[in-house]
């Protein structure tokens, strides 16, 4: 947590955990926690207006659709980060989204399987206790990197599945930890 930020406070306080059914919302995480690598999650709340705006609202069969110019011109825009690796796997994963949504219905319906259908409750009682990734997210991880997603290595997955709520790790003394199903 970082006390006194409060973006990242509403974050924690309204989403961060909660259970998501919603593919845009799904590759919008996705995204963004591929975005984070190396930075600040703090950083990425900034910028995640910027993301919304530059990405179409997450729309994945419009940001599939990107194409060399509009990478380049995403390059220029200093409201996202401007890292071509990071840029160019979110229009690459876009395209593995739609390829997922064909043969499974829905992205939600296929990211759910690597947690039986259940988020998973976890008991923490120390942020220490939380791992940096779980035997489901290098399962994760395998199965996207197997389809041609990119910027999904374990933590990352991890990271993910966290925020979209397919794993509750709040703190059991975490006011949302009861909140979010624990």
């Amino acid at each position: 947590m970082v006390a006194g930020d409060p973006l990242y406070l509403a974050y924690h306080d309204e989403e961060w955990g909660v259970p998501s059914h919603d593919d845009r919302y799904l590759f919008e995480m996705l995204t963004l926690e591929g975005a984070q690598a190396g930075l600040s999650w703090s950083t990425i709340l900034k910028k995640r207006d910027g993301y919304r705006r530059a990405f179409d609202g997450f729309d994945a069969s419009k940001v599939a659709r990107f194409d060399g110019p509009t990478v380049e011109r995403l390059l220029q825009d200093p409201g996202i980060v401007r890292n071509r690796a990071k840029v160019e796997s979110a229009v690459a994963n876009a395209r593995e989204v739609l390829a997922v949504q064909q043969e499974f219905g829905s992205l939600n319906d296929y990211l759910w399987t690597f947690v039986g259908g259940t988020p998973i409750q976890n008991r923490w009682t120390s942020l220490q206790e939380i791992p940096a990734e779980t035997p489901e997210s290098k399962a994760t991880s395998k199965a996207f990197k197997n389809r041609g997603f990119r910027f999904v290595g374990p933590t990352i997955c991890y990271s993910f599945m966290q925020a979209a709520g397919l794993v509750n790790d709040h703190e059991v003394t975490c006011f949302r930890y009861r909140e979010v199903g624990g």
